[in-house]
């Protein structure tokens, strides 16, 4: 089994990235997916968070109001802190779930969008790093999800730093263009991660780009 970390700033199009992985027959462990699955309501993981934060982080129907919980900790270090402290073991447990019942011959990619920050590289034999420019970043969370500016610099301040993140990377995937020129770019990488898996090679540096 070839366990891989993929990660990459919000707004990067890590999403995009999995989703082709998936298609090439990679093994996905998804870390957002698994860390909304362990706040549904009655979940131990909900509980924790109503007594962090109180009940009026909660919908009229009892479940997680996420945009009001983001507003609470994107801007404040020590909530985030607090969250992270609830979510984040939770998450591990079931990711291990997920990673035990892959075959051993099988690429598992952990898509884990605070991998840098939460200092995971030594989990993974390696690290794909989804890259995109701050000002990308910000142009894709305003103009095509929606966010308020302001919300999106918050959120992207909260994380770690595009230098930090490539100097974590294993394999940089430019996703600065259009989406047309990122699927040649994720194929090679996979053809890259079987050989790791196949042959054991070690295959580091930057995906060729057309920048």
């Amino acid at each position: 089994m070839l366990k891989v970390g993929l990660t990459g700033g919000i707004g990067a199009g890590k999403s995009e990235v999995s989703r082709l992985l998936v298609s090439y027959g990679a093994v996905l462990v998804d870390a957002d997916k698994i860390a909304r699955e362990v706040v549904e309501p009655g979940t131990p993981g909900l509980d924790a968070v109503v007594d962090a934060f109180g009940a009026g982080v909660l919908t009229p129907d009892g479940r997680l109001d996420r945009p009001k919980l983001g507003s609470l900790v994107f801007s404040d270090s020590d909530k985030l802190a607090t969250l992270n402290g609830i979510v984040h073991p939770l998450v591990r447990e079931r990711s291990a779930e997920l990673e035990s019942a892959a075959g051993e011959d099988d690429i598992v990619v952990h898509d884990v969008p605070l991998l840098v920050e939460n200092g995971l590289t030594g989990l993974f034999d390696l690290v794909v790093v989804v890259d995109a420019s701050p000002g990308t970043q910000l142009d894709r969370l305003v103009r095509l999800r929606g966010m308020a500016e302001s919300d999106a610099r918050s959120r992207m301040a909260a994380q770690a730093t595009r230098e930090q993140r490539i100097a974590a990377a294993d394999l940089v995937v430019d996703n600065d263009g259009p989406l047309e020129k990122l699927e040649p770019r994720v194929r090679e990488v996979w053809e890259r991660l079987v050989d790791r898996a196949t042959a054991g090679s070690s295959p580091t540096g930057d995906v060729p780009t057309d920048r």
